[in-house]
Parts: structure tokens; C-alpha cells; sequence
């Protein structure tokens, strides 16, 4: 088994290093990156990456188009502000050594976040199951605007792996604002308004505090202190905002039609 490490990256010079050191035991190390400019690709290069850019279209387009360019079947995809841990290198590497008529065509991977210095564990972030290291051959990046996973063809044959991504994704509560503002919040009501799916000034009024109990109380996101608090609050600030944009985009065409 020779194994590709797919990741895309934008400006990411400050994880980016981090990111490649925990992946120096691939086979292959390809970074997408869509026209970032900082340091990023100069960076990627100079630790052996293979770097290509490709114009920006979506988090899956892009996940996809590295996996289309790897040399190998079986692909490790991992962002820029994601590493490897310790343990998962060693389970990876045990896999590599096994015949691959015994593996599975797909490897579930629990992730571990880091938010405000702490790791996350309740609050349903924790062990959030990625299918990120899989046979091309068996499943491709599912095309959607946000929360996009790998989808693997029928009869595909899945596992989960024990030890840990670890995901450095919000350095701050300023960028998480600005995060579920200009990015989550907006490709969210995209999403549901193209799939049919409707909203209304109650679901708007009750949405909220409804996300910040399951999170906080119900999923146990106390239990991570202040930080819990935190992503149960601002969990409750995306789902008003996805559901009042969606709310306007109703409006919008009711008022043309």
C-alpha cells in the first residue's frame, strides 16, 4: 500500500508546517492550494510537498480535484490546520503492512478539537468520525457546498481507527464570529434553500436557544468549562443566522414571483 496525503490549503502559513511535519512518513505529500498569498506554497515546498494551484470553487471541488491528481489509490486527506498524532501514525503505518485483500476500502477517524487551548470532548464535538483515509478507487468527495464528507460507493467496505486528527481550526472567538458570519452561517442556508427546505419566524425565534441546550446541556458541553459555554453559544448563533438568511431568501423570491 503506497498512500497520497491530500491537503488544501489558503493562506495557511502559520499551520501548514505543523500539518506536513506530522505527515513525513507518506509515501506522497500533495498540497492544493487555492492561490493563497502568503508563504504557504513556498513553505509546503521547501518541507517536500508537491504543490498545485487550482482556483478556488468549494471545500469538496477542491478536496476532490488533489485526490484526482494523487500518484496513489489510497488517499489521506487532512487541512492545513489538522495534524496527525503520534498514535494514528502508528496504526496507519501497521496498516501498511498488512495484505490489502484484509483492509477495508475506507478508514473512519476520530477528531480531536482544540479551542481556546483546550481539547473539546463533549458538546458533540468529540470523537466526530471523519472517512478521510479511503481507496479512491471506492469512494469520492461528496459535491456540497459545506460539511462535506467522502462518500463510498455501494458495497464499500468501512472500519474506524482508534487515535486521533487533531484540529487546530479556531484560533479565537473574534475568528469564530467572523467564521459562522461570512462562511458557515451563509453556505448553510445555501444549502437548505437549494435542497427545498424551508423556515419561519418561529422556528427563527426558537432555533437558538434550542441548538445552545442540546450542545450545552444535553451533549454535556459544560463539562469543557468556559469553552464549552462558548461553542454552545456561538452553536446557538449559527443556527438563528442560517435559518434567518434562509428566511430571507425566501422573501426574496416570493417578492419576484
Amino acid at each position: 500500500m503506497k498512500i497520497s496525503v491530500c491537503i488544501i490549503a489558503f493562506n495557511e502559513e502559520k499551520n501548514i508546517t505543523e500539518s506536513l511535519r506530522s505527515v513525513e512518513w507518506a509515501d506522497e505529500i500533495l498540497v492544493v492550494d487555492s492561490e493563497s498569498t502568503d508563504a504557504t506554497r513556498e513553505i509546503a515546498e521547501s518541507l517536500g510537498a508537491k504543490v498545485l494551484v487550482n482556483k478556488w470553487q468549494s471545500f469538496a471541488h477542491q478536496k476532490q480535484f488533489a485526490v484526482d491528481q494523487a500518484s496513489n489509490d489510497w488517499i489521506f486527506s487532512l487541512d492545513a490546520d489538522e495534524i496527525v498524532s503520534e498514535k494514528l501514525k502508528q496504526e496507519i503505518l501497521f496498516l501498511k503492512t498488512l495484505p490489502e485483500i484484509r483492509l477495508a476500502d475506507g478508514f473512519r477517524i476520530p477528531r480531536l478539537s482544540v479551542y481556546m487551548n483546550r481539547t473539546i470532548r463533549h458538546g458533540g464535538w468529540y470523537p466526530d468520525f471523519q472517512l478521510r483515509f479511503f481507496n479512491r478507487q471506492k469512494g469520492r468527495w461528496k459535491n456540497v457546498l459545506i460539511h462535506e464528507s467522502v462518500q463510498m460507493n455501494d458495497g464499500a467496505a468501512t472500519e474506524k481507527l482508534k487515535s486521533d486528527i487533531v484540529h487546530y481550526s479556531i484560533p479565537d472567538a473574534a475568528y469564530h464570529h467572523k467564521m459562522i458570519g461570512e462562511r458557515y452561517a451563509p453556505l448553510a442556508a445555501r444549502q437548505m434553500f437549494e435542497r427545498g427546505k424551508r423556515t419561519g419566524i418561529l422556528k427563527i425565534a426558537t432555533v437558538g436557544l434550542t441548538s445552545f441546550l442540546q450542545t450545552y446541556i444535553l451533549k454535556g458541553g459544560f463539562l469543557d468549562g468556559i469553552a464549552g459555554f462558548c461553542i454552545a453559544r456561538f452553536a446557538a448563533h449559527h443556527s438563528f443566522l442560517k435559518h434567518l438568511l434562509l428566511w430571507e431568501m425566501q422573501k426574496k423570491i416570493d417578492s419576484n414571483n
